[in-house]
């Protein structure tokens, strides 16, 4: 049975899910406040976190953000707001899908079952050797070694952290070296062809992996290119 954190001041929306939820064999457990949130997290360890964007102390994206820098576990964050910088915001901290209040539960859970199952085949991929010759698991180029089994990318000799989202997508393409892919074909690569985002996600997690590796791929053969009224693709120079 899965376990899923619902973080929302709102008890009605978490009764709501509890019982919807029941149903389908989730455990829901509710957070009331966004201070406690992490709290609850790392007690509860879910599989899952459901968390409302508009929280006292701690807000939906302090919440999102101290999640991320501790584990990879699927948010959705839940909005009355559809403003579109934050979903992007949201989206850039980390989140892997965000719903409009009010939503419809039939709605939110296939979008749960979507996530967990996004998330599931990725742990289940086993290592191996791709036609490039280097470990399914990991790439390297000059100055740069993106390590997905740990989610870890080295550039430059440093650290360059990004949530997982960003690291899968840097990994996808610079595993195709040279190959150009459709805003809809990465999100079906990335996030899974049952996502149900915008396409404008893509552009959104390239931005910020540039703003990261741009300076450094400078001074080495290869870097995230656009390739104007198609997509993107990782070239070699």
């Amino acid at each position: 049975m899965k376990r899923i954190l619902v973080v929302d001041e709102d008890q009605n929306t978490c009764e709501q899910l509890r019982i919807y939820f029941d149903k389908e064999e989730f455990t829901i457990s509710g957070c009331l406040l966004g201070d406690k949130a992490i709290d609850m997290f790392l007690q509860l360890k879910p599989d899952l976190v459901i968390q409302e964007l508009l929280l006292s102390g701690q807000d939906g994206f302090d919440v999102c953000r101290e999640i991320r820098k501790i584990s990879d576990t699927p948010i959705i964050m839940l909005s009355s707001r559809g403003d579109t910088l934050d979903k992007v915001v949201a989206l850039e901290l980390g989140a892997d899908d965000y719903v409009l209040k009010p939503f419809d539960p039939k709605e939110l859970l296939a979008r749960v079952n979507a996530v967990i199952r996004r998330c599931e085949n990725c742990k289940d991929k086993t290592n191996g050797t791709n036609e490039f010759g280097t470990k399914n698991e990991i790439i390297e180029y000059p100055g740069m070694r993106v390590d997905k089994a740990r989610y870890v990318v080295v550039a430059d000799n440093n650290r360059i952290e990004m949530p997982p989202k960003e690291l899968e997508l840097l990994f996808f393409l610079a595993t195709h070296p040279n190959r150009v892919f459709t805003r809809e074909q990465l999100l079906g690569h990335v996030w899974g062809y049952d996502f149900y985002g915008e396409s404008r996600t893509v552009d959104v997690h390239i931005k910020r992996i540039r703003e990261k590796l741009d300076e450094i791929s400078t001074r080495y053969n290869w870097r995230l290119k656009t390739v104007w009224g198609v997509g993107y693709k990782f070239e070699i120079v």
